[in-house]
């Protein structure tokens, strides 16, 4: 779990009591807040397991990767190539 998921699950949690003072007071403006603390807290919660999912699967998919390389040299230069050319034609708007 990475930082950014804690800090997810602590807005969310503070945007929840933020509403329920809200609610409580009658203040909108504290409620509407809550809800923001909340919205922003799940996008933090997403963030942080995009983060993690990404993290834990690089490092088997840079492997499989240099096997490739190592195995079939020359596909893997016209691979690099085709997606080189394509990276420039994107780059120059075609």
């Amino acid at each position: 779990m990475s930082i950014t998921t804690l800090k997810g699950d602590g807005n969310e949690i503070g945007g929840k009591f933020k509403e329920a003072a809200g609610d409580l007071t009658g203040d909108r403006s504290l409620q509407s807040s809550g809800v923001a603390d909340q919205v922003t807290g799940k996008v933090q919660q997403g963030v942080g397991a995009a983060r993690d999912a990404i993290s834990g699967n690089v490092a088997p998919l840079a492997d499989k990767a240099k096997g490739f390389a190592k195995q079939r040299p020359f596909a893997t230069a016209a691979l690099v190539g085709v997606v080189g050319i394509a990276l420039l034609n994107t780059l120059r708007g075609r």
